[in-house]
């Protein structure tokens, strides 16, 4: 049925307990999992602006919380015996980082958390996810 599935993680706790799931999902289809993260690339807009860290400090911070998020996930898969892909993509807009990956690996499903963030910056930022089911051309599997 599903042979590639994608599973995108931001970090919080939802998105790994979604790796929970999809790797419960997965096994026993014989499924291979893509797990991935989006990094977000500095933002240039607000030069002007005091900055603490350079450039480089910043791409360097990012892709080490990437990796851990990713060697996280990947030891989760390793334990039940999926196989596993790990990928990381830049983008301002994750959801879009999302289905682009998902074209690109030729995946037929999409796993994921129903949301990341909390509270008020959940509203105030949109749904990624609800992005993700508007958009997505293969069936998005939504754990909550």
């Amino acid at each position: 049925m599903y042979k590639k599935i994608l599973v995108p993680i931001d970090g919080s706790e939802l998105s790994y307990m979604a790796v929970a799931g999809a790797a419960s999902f997965a096994k026993p289809l014989g499924a291979e999992v893509v797990v991935m993260t989006v990094i977000e690339p500095y933002s240039y807009t607000n030069l002007s602006e005091y900055r603490p860290e350079s450039i480089d400090q910043y791409d360097s911070r990012v892709k080490d919380q990437a990796r851990e998020r990713l060697e996280k996930a990947r030891t989760y898969f390793d334990r039940m015996g999926v196989p596993t892909v790990e990928c990381s993509k830049k983008s301002f807009s994750p959801s879009e980082a999302i289905i682009d990956l998902c074209d690109e690996l030729g995946c037929d499903l999409i796993f994921m958390a129903s949301h990341g963030r909390k509270g008020l910056a959940a509203v105030l930022l949109g749904s990624e996810t609800q992005k993700v089911l508007t958009h997505s051309k293969v069936p998005v599997m939504v754990f909550r």
